[in-house]
């Protein structure tokens, strides 16, 4: 397992000290949702481990004042580049996203030890790195998908669900939300992506709901640039132990 350099440990524990002064307890912002790891690893002391050390910076850096970064790291040869971006949930306050990012950072050593590429997926915040670029890529692949129990099917219910799901749909913007009675729905894009890749790969994922969560009290779907996610009468509760672990590209 690769040990992070000095640097980002003292300003990980920098953030999560600070913040831990002023909120008594972690948010739910930070529960952990997903986790995908590349296949390949990089030989611990490389350059690509110092190059990785130095983008996992910029991103806890930039959370500090931005929902949303993207950066390229250059190497001195082609296998050393890297690539990564962050991107918090849009209602999540700054300092808030600060934490979020600065949490999953600190859990790639343990989700994805020494591995070339990885993607950490909490409430609040979603961080990627990859040594094949993925900035401005558009990715409908399915990497997180949970429905409830069913309720039954209920006219009046599921009226209001398409309802949620439709008008984010037909919404404009990277974040969006949105409510119909006893139903709440939030959906969001990677800040990465243009609008019309956003709009296509917003339909799949609530078009992927509707079919496959059918008549369920709520649904999350994930997809590799953006996701989905609808619940009723505030039923979707998630715990650190619905976290998944999978491999990735």
């Amino acid at each position: 397992m690769a040990t992070p350099l000095p640097p980002l440990l003292l300003l990980l524990t920098l953030l999560l000290s600070f913040s831990s002064l002023f909120r008594p307890s972690l948010p739910s912002s930070d529960s952990f949702l997903y986790g995908g790891c590349s296949q390949t690893k990089y030989p611990q002391n490389s350059p690509y481990e110092s190059n990785l050390d130095s983008l996992l910076t910029s991103l806890v850096n930039s959370a500090t004042y931005s929902a949303y970064n993207k950066y390229t790291v250059m190497g001195s040869s082609p296998q050393d580049v890297i690539y990564g971006l962050y991107q918090c949930r849009g209602d999540l306050a700054m300092p808030d996203c600060a934490t979020c990012v600065a949490r999953s950072v600190s859990q790639f050593g343990v989700v994805c030890p020494q591995t070339s590429g990885g993607a950490i997926q909490l409430q609040g915040c979603f961080v990627k790195y990859d040594n094949t670029s993925f900035l401005g890529v558009l990715d409908k692949t399915v990497v997180l998908k949970k429905c409830g129990p069913s309720i039954g099917y209920n006219v009046e219910a599921m009226g209001r669900r398409d309802a949620v799901l439709g008008s984010m749909g037909g919404a404009s913007g990277p974040y969006r939300v949105g409510g119909s009675g006893d139903v709440q729905g939030v959906a969001q894009c990677v800040g990465d992506l243009s609008m019309s890749q956003c709009q296509d790969c917003l339909a799949e994922a609530i078009g992927r709901l509707k079919s496959d969560c059918g008549t369920a009290v709520y649904g999350d779907m994930f997809l590799g640039k953006c996701y989905a996610r609808y619940s009723t009468n505030g039923a979707h509760v998630y715990s650190k132990s619905d976290g998944e672990i999978c491999p990735s590209s």
